[in-house]
């Protein structure tokens, strides 16, 4: 049995035992603050459809809440996309949700109901486009879409408001000068499989489920969207500075990428939530976003982007005052 010596021994014995305690007392606060009972209630998180980012995201969120605030009900409900989503909690028939910023942003200078109350809890991830043919297609460019039988996203969705901006970016009517066929990513990829659509525009996070889940069965590719009609969106003003022009890595889709990188456009994922929300509660839901990041990335691999340097950056809504506070007890 070793030995404690006098003063030497118990005095470094003390010091181990004080910094055990400290760190644990700093685990409490990362999880617990303050050793508050964590709220509880029921809260609705509007998602998004089927095989998209926002609905793996969500049941992953719902699963690090549960842990974290054990008398949370979080009740999830698929959507069509960002556009529904914003309208879905400015109206009060959600309380939290995830909505790209161009969609936000023309909900806003609508000043549709609710507007004014909505609020931003962190910045998630970018979307990208992506948009998809066979891999035989004629299609190289978005204006050989012309006359084509082309899946826009669904109604509502974040992706038919980004579709249908770059067609008209591109010099094509959406309604004379195309087939528009109202699919998303819950549909689109098995109709351009079976041959009944020619394209179909996507905007989510990469990979998506739904995508991936076409590389085994289809062979097909991206077309790329250049610099030029990125250029001639901006020139638009209003929600289009909120696009970027970027390239899809490599590392998205592998097996049809074969190495090469994708020219297309990205814009923001901001979690929101309304201004009449519990502070406390949105606190606690802004702490267990952060710091379940590396979890749900895991699974999710858009969510292994979320940063606390860049979450405070909800432009184009502002913070809600619980996620304020929480930002505030993390700065360094």
């Amino acid at each position: 049995m070793s030995k404690v010596f006098p003063g030497i021994g118990r005095r470094h014995a003390l010091q181990g035992a004080a910094a055990g305690f400290v760190a644990f007392g700093l685990l409490l606060w990362w999880l617990l603050p303050l050793g508050e009972e964590p709220p509880s209630g029921t809260i609705v998180f509007s998602t998004g459809t089927p095989r998209g980012v926002y609905q793996q995201y969500g049941e992953r969120l719902r699963t690090e809440l549960g842990r974290d605030m054990p008398g949370l009900t979080v009740k999830l409900l698929n959507s069509a996309g960002s556009q529904e989503n914003v309208r879905r909690v400015a109206t009060g028939k959600a309380d939290f949700t995830i909505a790209a910023a161009d969609a936000v942003e023309s909900y806003e200078l609508q000043r549709l109901s609710g507007a004014g109350r909505l609020r931003g809890v962190a910045r998630l991830y970018d979307d990208y486009v992506q948009l998809i043919v066979p891999r035989d297609s004629s299609v190289r460019s978005l204006s050989d879409l012309k006359h084509k039988r082309v899946a826009i996203g669904l109604p509502n969705s974040g992706v038919r408001l980004i579709a249908v901006r770059l067609l008209k970016a591109a010099g094509i009517d959406p309604r004379k000068d195309i087939t528009p066929v109202s699919d998303g990513i819950d549909t689109g990829p098995g109709r351009l499989a079976q041959g009944k659509i020619d394209a179909f525009f996507w905007s989510g996070g990469l990979p998506t489920n739904g995508l991936a889940q076409l590389t085994k069965t289809f062979d097909f590719r991206f077309v790329p969207i250049d610099g030029g009609v990125v250029s001639r969106l901006h020139a638009e003003g209003d929600t289009t500075r909120y696009y970027r022009a970027t390239n899809m890595p490599e590392s998205a889709y592998p097996s049809v990428q074969e190495g090469s990188t994708v020219a297309t456009i990205a814009v923001s994922n901001v979690l929101m939530t309304r201004k009449d929300m519990d502070p406390r509660l949105t606190e606690w839901v802004t702490r267990t976003v952060i710091k379940s990041r590396d979890d749900i990335g895991a699974h999710v691999h858009s969510a292994q982007l979320v940063d606390l340097r860049t979450a405070i950056y909800t432009d184009p809504l502002r913070l809600h005052e619980g996620a304020r506070r929480y930002y505030r007890s993390v700065k360094p």
